[in-house]
């Protein structure tokens, strides 16, 4: 059955929407910025559908017995396959934890906007941004004072066991 909403509820819905996707969007921003695979678009997206799956799991399905909280847990889910998209491995370097990370984030962003509690998303927002962009100059002063490796994980390269078999490229 389709739920029969007033239309200031309706308006109060999209605009949850709204500010699911323009946080998302500030935040994909800057991982355009950093030249990220996930920037704009992407985070825009995430924090949308998390924004879209809250409202219909909360308003979408009024009066039957569906608990809201299962769309929520596979938002958690959901996101956690797209972010490990992002991940990659490169000569022996792994590269994007950091914008999985921030997909998942964004992802909460969506969630906390889709339930109405937008000061908790803007402030997550910010939080998000402090981490991004903040810390990263942080973490690379750090690294030149303390004489560091540049940032990235290494992988264990593949040593041979019998003297027969070649490290992949």
């Amino acid at each position: 059955m389709t739920p029969d909403l007033p239309l200031e509820t309706q308006l109060d819905l999209a605009l949850r929407l709204t500010v699911g996707l323009v946080l998302g969007a500030i935040i994909g921003f800057e991982r355009e910025l950093s030249r990220q695979p996930a920037g704009f678009r992407t985070h825009s997206l995430v924090s949308l559908g998390a924004a879209l799956f809250t409202v219909v799991s909360a308003f979408g399905f009024s009066g039957s017995a569906v608990d809201p909280t299962r769309i929520a847990a596979q938002i958690v889910s959901g996101i956690g396959f797209i972010g490990a998209g992002t991940i990659l491995q490169y000569r022996g370097h792994i590269r994007g934890l950091t914008t999985a990370a921030s997909l998942w984030s964004v992802a909460a962003i969506g969630t906390a906007a889709g339930a109405g509690l937008y000061v908790v998303a803007v402030v997550g927002t910010v939080l998000i941004l402090v981490i991004l962009a903040i810390l990263d100059r942080v973490e690379a002063i750090a690294r030149r004072r303390l004489q560091l490796p540049p940032d990235g994980y290494d992988l264990p390269k593949n040593e041979p066991d019998d003297g027969m078999s070649e490290d992949l490229p």
